[in-house]
This record gives C-alpha cells, structure tokens and sequence, in this order.
C-alpha cells in the first residue's frame, strides 16, 4: 500500500550540489508550541528554514520540499569529516514541543509513521544505518533533538538504523571511539558524550564516559565499522 502523503509546499529550498548523492537521514523534533507553529514557520520564506517532510503527532505526514531538492534543515552541521550536510541528506521534522516547551514522548502513531516513512525513502536510496541520525548528532554543541524520548531502539527493531544488542570491549579512549562513530572531535568531551547518550544511551545523559556507555560507544562504533 503507498505511503500516505500529503504536499503542502516550503518555499525554502535550493538545488542540490551537482554529483552530489542522498546518502544521510536526519530526524529532528520541532521544539515549538504546536505542530501548526512548526508548519508555519517551515513554510515561511522569511525564516530561510525547511525539512523534505513534517510528521504530526497524529501520524499524518506532510512533504514540504521534493527529495530532490536541497532543503534548509540540518544548519551547521558534521559527521565522518563531512560538513554541510544539507546537501547530502533528506530531513524530517517531527512534532514534539522539546526541551523548551514540554518535551514529552513521542506517540505511537508518530512513531510507527516516522518509521514507515524512513523506510520509503530507504528503499529510495542508499543510506547506511550509521547514516540515520538524530540533529543533535551532527550538531552536538547546538542541538538536543530528537532527544533522549525518541524512539531509536524501536526504529532500528523495524530496519531504521543502528541500534547494538551486545556489549563490547572499550578498545580506546571516548573521543577516539566518537571519532570512529562520526563525531567531530573538536567540541569539549562531555558535548561529545552528552549527544551519544541522548541516541544510545538514553538511560544517563549526563556527558559521563562511564563504563556503560564506554561500552555503548565500543558498540556502536563496531557496528558503524569505525
């Protein structure tokens, strides 16, 4: 059955560069007060910002900017020595007033449409697991979202990126294993580890290398062939 999709087009959004592939997911939270703030912001030509596609809180799914076009979602941004990360990958804003304004968990039935849209667009390019990120990711020292509520172990389980099951051996420092991940290495450390947490380890996001998310990052970062 196609994915159900509604256009409600952005005015914010360029050209890719040229010879340039898809090969990044970002998922981000709104962080507003209401889905309809984030609509209209997203869609304001004045704001300059845009995502491929918004998910309400009820799971209905917005496309704002064709796939093929670049939109204004990921800011300054880094991962695996890459920058500017508009240009490579496909954004999606999810709905959840964050940090600022009431974070709360994300509902089921945004969560199961968040995960049925990641994999339409997985089976329309060729995005690696260590490739579906979270904003706070690729913009540590910024960004929180999607945030420690957001269902990552959950979107793995249904074929959406990385998720590890087994422990593993610490077989370096923290920032050696977060550079292996993709991290950029020149934020302080407990940036660097606050990010990770809020992905994997979602349990203690207190930018604490301890033992267990040491052993979270040897994983992560064997899984990520880092």
């Amino acid at each position: 059955m196609p994915l159900r999709v509604t256009d409600l087009a952005s005015p914010n959004h360029d050209a890719r560069p040229a010879g340039v592939a898809v090969d990044m997911l970002i998922l981000h939270y709104t962080g507003m007060q209401s889905g309809r703030a984030a609509l209209e912001r997203l869609r304001d030509p004045t704001a300059g910002v845009s995502s491929h596609y918004l998910v309400e809180e009820d799971g209905r799914i917005l496309r704002l900017v064709p796939e093929a076009r670049r939109a204004h979602h990921a800011g300054i941004s880094h991962w695996r020595g890459r920058s500017g990360l508009n240009a490579c990958s496909i954004g999606i804003e999810i709905v959840n007033p964050g940090h600022e304004w009431g974070y709360r968990p994300f509902p089921a039935l945004q969560m199961a449409a968040v995960a049925e849209l990641c994999l339409d667009i997985l089976a329309r390019h060729a995005i690696a697991p260590w490739h579906v990120l979270g904003h706070s990711d690729i913009a540590p020292d910024r960004k929180q979202d999607p945030g420690e509520l957001f269902d990552w172990e959950g979107l793995a389980g249904c074929g959406v990126g990385l998720w590890p099951t087994q422990r593993a051996e610490p077989d370096a420092d923290p920032l050696t294993l977060l550079a292996r991940i993709g991290y950029r290495t020149d934020l302080p450390l407990p940036v660097l580890v606050t990010a990770f947490q809020r992905h994997w380890r979602q349990d203690r996001v207190d930018g604490v290398a301890d033992a267990g998310t040491m052993a979270r990052m040897a994983a992560v970062a064997e899984l990520a062939g880092g």
